[in-house]
């Protein structure tokens, strides 16, 4: 199996959180553990626009770290054909998933990936499987 990592799952990692980090040891063994470009992009933007010092070093450290251990996979040329009508299906709903989301959905969805993800409006796009490691 295999399971993509949203942002705030890879955020759980890079905090130490003990119960993500042993759902992660737990499933590593045995299935494929990815992100995607835009998770690392948001991982990094946001570590970017800290200003310069210790705080920034650390998480820098930390992302660095993370990023040698889970691949990065590249977003399929599928996902566009996926993100389009995942976006006009979450519109038609009310969903308020911004595009980043919808675009680690479309990819979730093309790489037959379940989702590892805190983020419960991920659960009203059609067909995603979703898993939470932090609980």
């Amino acid at each position: 199996m295999i399971f993509l990592l949203d942002t705030n799952t890879f955020s759980d990692l890079m905090r130490e959180d003990a119960k993500t980090e042993a759902s992660l040891s737990s499933h590593s063994a045995n299935n494929t553990i990815v992100i995607c470009p835009i998770v690392r992009g948001e991982i990094l933007f946001g570590i970017f626009r800290l200003p310069a010092g210790a705080k920034r070093q650390d998480l820098q450290l930390k992302a660095e770290k993370l990023f040698s251990k889970i691949p990065c996979r590249p977003i399929p040329e599928s996902a566009a054909d996926r993100y389009a009508s995942v976006k006009v299906k979450s519109q038609q709903k009310g969903l308020s998933l911004d595009d980043n989301d919808l675009w680690i959905a479309a990819t979730t969805l093309v790489i037959g990936a379940t989702l590892v993800t805190r983020d419960k409006d991920f659960q009203s796009v059609d067909h995603l499987l979703t898993a939470d490691w932090s609980v």
